[in-house]
C-alpha cells in the first residue's frame, strides 16, 4: 500500500465532511455558546468515527468492491437493502443537486465578474456538472488528484481566515451559556451532517483494498481532521463575535458581513467565499464519487478508472465496452440532480431538510443492524471495541438526532442552521 494512496484517500474522507456546512455550524450553534458547542461537536465526531469502523467490520467480510447496498441485501435481505437504497440515493441526488445549483451560481457569477458577461446561472451549473462528471467518471484516482489539490488550497485559505481572525478572539465571548436548552437538541441535525462522509467508505475501501489496519488510519484521520478545524472555526466565531451579535444573523451571508464590519477587514468576506467555493467543490467530489460507485454496483459494471480498467491484453472492444458503461453510469449519476437543481429549486431545498435522517439511517443504524447480525455469523476478525453497549448508544444518538429534526419541523424547538 502505498502513502500517496493512504493519504488521497484520507483527504477524500475529510474533504466530503468538511463542506460547506462548517460555515453554517456558528449559525447552528449561536446560542449554545462555545463549550457546549465544541461537546456536541466532540460527542457527533466520536459517534461518526465509531460507525465508520462498523463499516469496516463489515466491509472485511465482503468482496473488495461491495456497496452499501450489496452489503446490507447479503446482511440484512431485500428490506434492508431497500431501505438502504432509498436512503442512498435520497440523500445522495439532494446533496448533488444542492452541491449544483449552489456550486453553479457561484460560478457562473465569478465568470460574469472576470470576463464581464452576463451568463445565467443554468450555464454554471451545467458547467460545473460537466466538470465532476469528467473527474469522478475517469476512476477514484483521478478524484483522489483534484481533491488533493483543493483541499490543499482550502487549507492554505482556512489558515489565512482564520489568521484575520484569531487576534481579535475575546475570551469572555467564549465563556458565554445557552440562552435556551432547547438551542441544544437543534444544533445536533447540523453538527450531525457536518461530519457525514459515510457514503465515500466503499469507495475507499475498493481504493485502497481490504487492509483493515490501513483503513482504519484512514477512518480516523480523515474524520478527525474536521474535527480539529470546526474547533479552531469555532473558537475563531464565537471568540470575536458576541452571542448577541451570532443570534442577530439569519443567513450566511449576513454571518460573514458581520465579521468583515466587526474586523474591518474585506478580506475575510473575500477569503470566507474562497474558502465556501472549494468546500462545496471538494465534498460534491466526494458524495458524487460515492454516487457513482454505488450505481454502479447496481448496474452491474465495471468501476475501476478507464485508464487502469483493464489488463494490458484486453482488446479495443473491450475498452470501449468499459468506457460506455462508465459513461452510462455517469449520466444516471449526474443528470437526475442537474434537472431537479435547474427545473424543481424548492424540491431539492425541501428534501435537504429530511437530510440529517437519511444520513442517520446510512451512519448509524444500517452499520449498527449489519455489524450485529454479522458478530452472530462471524466470530472472527476484526471487530470494533465497546461491544453491543456502544452499539445500542449509538442507536440511541441516532433516534435523538431524528427526534431533534422531526421537533423542528413542528416548530416544537427553535429551528437553525
Amino acid at each position: 500500500m502505498t502513502v500517496n494512496k493512504i493519504v488521497g484517500s484520507t483527504l477524500i474522507i475529510a474533504g466530503t465532511a468538511l463542506g460547506g456546512g462548517m460555515l453554517a455550524l456558528p449559525l447552528a450553534s449561536a446560542g449554545l455558546g462555545f463549550y457546549p458547542a465544541a461537546f456536541l461537536i466532540i460527542t457527533n465526531w466520536a459517534l461518526m468515527t465509531y460507525t465508520a469502523l462498523l463499516m469496516l467490520e463489515i466491509h472485511q467480510h465482503a468482496e473488495h468492491d461491495a456497496t452499501l447496498n450489496s452489503l446490507a441485501k447479503n446482511l440484512l435481505g431485500k428490506p434492508g437493502q431497500y431501505l438502504a437504497t432509498f436512503a442512498s440515493f435520497f440523500l445522495f441526488y439532494a446533496l448533488c443537486a444542492a452541491y449544483i445549483a449552489g456550486g453553479g451560481s457561484q460560478l457562473t457569477n465569478k465568470i460574469n465578474d472576470f470576463m464581464s458577461l452576463e451568463l445565467t446561472p443554468q450555464f454554471g451549473a451545467i458547467l460545473l456538472t460537466i466538470v465532476v462528471a469528467t473527474v469522478v467518471s475517469i476512476g477514484t484516482h483521478s478524484v483522489d488528484i483534484v481533491n488533493r489539490v483543493l483541499f490543499s488550497v482550502k487549507i492554505v485559505v482556512l489558515a489565512l481566515t482564520l489568521s484575520l481572525l484569531f487576534p481579535h478572539v475575546e475570551s469572555i465571548n467564549l465563556l458565554e451559556m445557552p440562552v435556551h436548552q432547547g438551542l441544544l437538541l437543534s444544533a445536533l441535525p447540523v453538527i450531525f451532517t457536518s461530519f457525514g462522509f459515510h457514503g465515500s467508505i466503499p469507495s475507499i475501501v475498493r481504493y485502497v483494498g481490504i487492509d483493515i489496519k490501513t483503513l482504519k488510519k484512514v477512518m480516523i484521520c480523515g474524520a478527525s481532521a474536521p474535527l480539529v478545524i470546526y474547533l479552531l472555526w469555532q473558537v475563531a466565531t464565537q471568540g470575536v463575535l458576541s452571542q448577541t451579535e451570532l443570534m442577530a444573523n439569519n443567513s450566511l451571508t449576513s454571518f460573514i458581513t458581520s465579521l468583515s464590519d466587526v474586523l474591518q477587514q474585506p478580506h475575510v468576506s473575500q477569503s470566507v467565499s474562497v474558502f465556501a467555493d472549494l468546500a462545496l467543490a471538494t465534498s460534491f467530489l466526494g458524495v458524487s464519487l460515492g454516487l457513482f460507485d454505488l450505481l454502479s454496483g447496481m448496474m452491474k459494471r465495471t468501476n475501476t478508472g478507464l485508464n487502469n480498467s483493464y489488463d494490458s491484453g484486453a482488446n479495443d472492444s473491450t475498452r470501449t465496452d468499459g468506457k460506455s458503461h462508465r459513461l452510462k453510469t455517469a449520466l444516471v449519476t449526474f443528470l437526475p440532480p442537474l434537472a431537479f437543481a435547474l427545473f424543481y429549486p424548492q424540491g431539492f431545498i425541501t428534501a435537504l431538510g429530511y437530510a440529517a435522517i437519511a444520513l442517520v439511517i446510512l451512519a448509524i443504524f444500517l452499520p449498527v443492524a449489519m455489524v450485529s447480525k454479522q458478530r452472530k455469523a462471524q466470530a472472527s476478525g476484526y471487530k470494533v471495541s465497546g461491544g453491543n453497549v456502544s452499539l445500542v448508544l449509538a442507536s440511541l444518538m441516532g433516534c435523538v438526532i431524528i427526534a431533534s429534526q422531526f421537533l423542528q419541523m413542528a416548530d416544537v424547538i427553535p429551528a437553525v442552521g
